[in-house]
């Protein structure tokens, strides 16, 4: 039987490519679909699912992008990912994964209770709250990054030291994500980037970044990485802590080799994670997913 595959992106582009190629060696079909697309019908009978190119409920959702948007919007296109769970339909990484990874704040909070070393973080709603942390902050000889509360590939990111003046508020939406600054030894910053699947570390890259941000979206370079003992426990540990199917870990180590989860990624590229390891990240993960929608839950492999 031919299974149909919906995969949720925008721009397909080398990950569309190479998923769809891996889909096609199971005998399995793709399309690509926009979330802004979708929505709802309840007027009668039917799928109530409105997916264009499925008539009938797809046989496996794999998630590429989540677009942004009005808060109603980003509601609606987590909305159609519950719905396809709730209707059995297997989606990887799943709405609730989701909703946990693109929120920083709950991503902090989530890692922090279960005891996984994160970098100490405020997430405050006043102006006022912001400046008494960042007062406090340097008195104590600490720098901090504000970042997005929403947000990926080092956009917006603003590393905060004595005396410089505080972004504009309006920048934010009025939330305010701090971080303290962890300093790595050097200026050139790095750190590692570990791919997680179905609980289980797979491969890591290090990522040198041009400055102090080493997302590869701002012009990190990516090498192949020995995966560590250290590395693979904390990666599998923040995976498990945000329910992941699969995840982008990224971890660095201070001055002193202290080791900190900086993020945790649901929807991770993998392009120059696949390039640096000379490893077939695209066909791992497509192997997964069927075998998740085979199982008829990706719950029970978490």
């Amino acid at each position: 039987m031919n299974r149909r595959i919906a995969i949720f992106t925008d721009d397909p582009g080398w990950h569309g490519a190479r998923l769809r190629e891996a889909f096609e060696t199971h005998g399995c079909s793709c399309e690509f679909v926009s979330l802004q697309q979708c929505g709802f019908d309840l007027s009668g009978a039917g799928e109530h699912l409105v997916i264009p190119g499925f008539e009938t409920r797809p046989d496996g959702v794999f998630v590429r992008g989540v677009p942004g948007g009005t808060l109603e919007q980003v509601v609606l296109y987590l909305d159609i990912l519950h719905a396809l769970t709730h209707l059995g339909v297997c989606v990887y990484n799943d709405g609730r994964a989701i909703e946990r990874s693109v929120d920083k704040g709950m991503t902090s909070f989530l890692l922090h209770t279960a005891g996984i070393p994160t970098p100490p973080t405020w997430v405050v709603g006043e102006e006022r709250d912001l400046t008494r942390i960042v007062k406090h902050e340097f008195k104590a000889g600490n720098e901090l990054v504000l970042k997005p509360l929403f947000g990926s590939q080092g956009d917006g990111l603003v590393r905060i030291r004595q005396g410089d003046t505080l972004p504009d508020p309006a920048h934010y939406n009025g939330v305010f994500y701090l971080q303290r600054f962890i300093h790595t030894g050097n200026e050139d910053a790095h750190d590692w980037r570990v791919f997680v699947i179905n609980g289980q570390a797979v491969a890591a890259m290090l990522r040198h970044g041009e400055g102090w941000i080493s997302n590869v979206a701002q012009g990190a370079r990516c090498h192949p990485a020995v995966l560590d003992q250290e590395l693979k426990e904390l990666a599998e540990a923040a995976t498990r802590a945000l329910s992941m199917s699969y995840a982008g870990v990224d971890i660095l180590r201070d001055d002193k080799g202290r080791a900190y989860v900086i993020e945790v990624n649901s929807i991770p590229a993998w392009k120059g994670l696949q390039q640096a390891c000379q490893m077939d990240v695209t066909q791992l993960l497509v192997d997964d997913f069927l075998c998740c929608c085979h199982d008829g839950s990706l719950t029970e492999v978490i």
